[in-house]
């Protein structure tokens, strides 16, 4: 048995309880500074407010000020932090774990910065460590929603990290038969990979909004929504071989891409642009929501548009991501620019 501390109560790392307690593990849960109505709650009846579902009774609860305790003893540290939360967790926990402790993280995102590079939260947090630190950061990336992981909904993801057998070590703290773990040394490639898909969904949600505007009767159609999925997986893609990923990783992405527009806030921001709101009236509607959607598709196209003026790429390659930017941050009109996904491959 190890013992497991997750920090941050968020709906994905409260999931990952399911797996970790079934598995024999000690499982610890500690709040962030914004969950402190949610552990409140899982000490009275083990039910989390936001997940909604009951997480097993067993699983301890720790308040953001006795996160010292959980972590003492520790076999495997998680985060579970929001992008928002990446710097907290920087400034805040990184100075608390022990250096020869894995930490693994469900946090998706990427930061961009003013040359067009792009870099995903283990090594930016890496950056954050002190000069000769052994702390070794892995990740979690793929296609998993947090409450049909809760209902035991089978699901295959990628873990990501620096070694190999300290990944497989990881893994056999999780993996059951309805949680299946690949695992790759390849973190650019996965991490860009799944960060990519919440802004994507965004995109691909057009449709569905499109059509509900326009009177849809109640019969499927599919066919623009399967257009924008395509050109979503085109552009991540290229995207991936910009970053130097992996391009294996865009099966993580498609999946990851799927139960996003599914269901989900970066489905709803998408789906309301599409019915013809303007950005403004979307975020008034979804105040209060974490919407990592607009984060990562302004940070993506803000670093394709920085490539393309230093000439390493065309922005025009990359037609849907610049229709939701000009959706997002420039107050443009819904014009999805279909014609731009045309090609010729001689």
């Amino acid at each position: 048995m190890s013992t497991v501390t997750l920090i941050g109560s968020g709906q994905m790392a409260s999931a990952l309880t399911f797996p970790l307690f079934e598995n024999g593990h000690e499982v610890r849960l500690v709040g962030s500074p914004l969950d402190g109505d949610v552990i409140a709650r899982l000490r009275e009846d083990d039910y989390h407010v936001n997940l909604r579902r009951t997480l097993h009774h067993g699983v301890r609860y720790y308040d953001v000020d006795a996160m010292d305790e959980a972590l003492e003893g520790a076999d495997l540290v998680v985060c579970g932090v929001s992008s928002f939360g990446v710097d907290w967790f920087a400034e805040q926990v990184l100075p608390r774990l022990d250096e020869d402790v894995p930490l693994i993280s469900v946090t998706k995102g990427m930061l961009d910065h003013g040359d067009g590079t792009m870099e995903v939260y283990p090594d930016y947090w890496s950056r954050h460590l002190p000069e000769g630190s052994r702390l070794r950061i892995y990740a979690i990336g793929g296609p998993c929603t947090a409450r049909d992981l809760a209902d035991h909904d089978p699901s295959f993801v990628g873990y990501c990290g620096p070694d190999l057998e300290t990944l497989r070590w990881i893994r056999e703290r999780f993996q059951t038969d309805y949680y299946v773990i690949s695992l790759t040394t390849d973190v650019v490639g996965l991490e860009c990979a799944v960060a990519l898909k919440n802004g994507y969904a965004l995109g691909t949600a057009l449709a569905i909004g499109m059509a509900e505007a326009a009177g849809d009767d109640g019969v499927d159609h599919n066919n623009s929504v399967a257009a924008l999925f395509q050109e979503s997986v085109k552009e991540m893609l290229d995207l991936l071989r910009i970053v130097g990923g992996g391009v294996d990783n865009i099966m993580y992405a498609a999946g990851d891409l799927q139960v996003t527009v599914a269901a989900g806030r970066s489905r709803t921001v998408g789906l309301l642009l599409g019915r013809g709101m303007d950005i403004d009236e979307v975020m008034r509607e979804m105040a209060g929501q974490t919407l990592e959607a607009v984060v990562i598709a302004t940070r993506t196209a803000r670093a394709v548009r920085a490539l393309a003026a230093r000439g390493v790429v065309d922005a025009a390659d990359f037609p849907l991501l610049m229709h939701v930017d000009e959706l997002l941050n420039q107050h443009a009109s819904l014009d999805v620019p279909w014609r731009a996904f045309e090609r010729e491959d001689a």
